[in-house]
């Protein structure tokens, strides 16, 4: 299946050394060629790159490999499809707005059986069960709070039981984020770690390459990773339980 990566920082970061390992993994040290896509949010904007080739040879991964793009929420999905033709258009993550934002999701999973009668505003392009999945699900939350953009507190609970619903249908691991929060649900596999000071030296697990961020940071700075799988083999990574839905804002994980 696909696989995830996120990230979720009191400042504004750069994500070069995770998304290098997590490249990699696109056709190099793991299976999945069927296409990738990483979405970064900068204050109300949010800038996307998608292709359908292979992350470990595009061209478009390669430039976001070098280029330090600055962002306090990054949403990031390699793909091995289960269903939905290979295409640009069943490439997460997938973007909508609600409540005068940008909504992005990515998923790694399979909905078996999954046929969603969507009438609302939000209409799947491409052919996946990931793709009707987020549309049912901003559309639910549009028909919950139709007066407007909710609390965190009051939000959760709704997109709690959506999430729980979903799940009956197959495995739903999930990234989603509006800029403010990033959303991280495991259904199977999915883990997390927090870097903050005092900082030390990391190292990817799918290429061999060290970052020392001590030097590239500042002693308040806070960076909250999720991944499929662990990145690094020299960091403690927490592995979240399953049918955990956990919000993190500003790097820390809140709830």
């Amino acid at each position: 299946m696909c696989q995830l990566l996120g990230m979720n920082s009191n400042v504004p970061t750069d994500i070069c050394f995770s998304f290098e390992g997590f490249c990699a993994r696109g056709g190099k040290t793991d299976e999945h060629r069927d296409g990738w896509g990483i979405a970064f949010f900068e204050d109300l904007g949010c800038r996307i790159f998608l292709d359908d080739n292979p992350s470990i040879n595009s061209p478009i991964a390669q430039l976001v490999k070098q280029y330090p793009i600055k962002s306090k929420n990054v949403i990031a999905h390699i793909r091995k499809a289960t269903q939905g033709e290979i295409g640009l258009e069943n490439c997460h993550p997938f973007q909508r707005e609600l409540w005068g934002n940008y909504w992005v999701f990515a998923h790694n999973g399979n909905l078996d059986n999954f046929e969603p009668n969507l009438r609302g505003i939000y209409q799947t392009v491409g052919t996946t069960d990931s793709e009707k999945a987020f549309c049912l699900l901003l559309e639910t939350l549009r028909q919950s709070f139709p007066n407007g953009k909710p609390t965190l507190l009051e939000l959760y609970p709704i997109l709690k039981t959506i999430t729980q619903n979903l799940s009956r249908y197959g495995i739903f691991n999930y990234l989603l984020s509006n800029g403010e929060y990033l959303f991280a649900h495991c259904s199977t596999k999915l883990h997390y770690l927090v870097r903050q000071a005092p900082f030390a030296a990391a190292h990817l697990i799918d290429e061999d390459v060290t970052v020392d961020f001590r030097a590239l940071t500042k002693k308040n700075d806070q960076v909250a990773i999720i991944a499929t799988l662990p990145l690094t083999d020299n960091e403690i990574w927490t592995s979240i339980s399953q049918e955990q839905l956990l919000v993190f804002q500003n790097g820390n994980l809140i709830m």
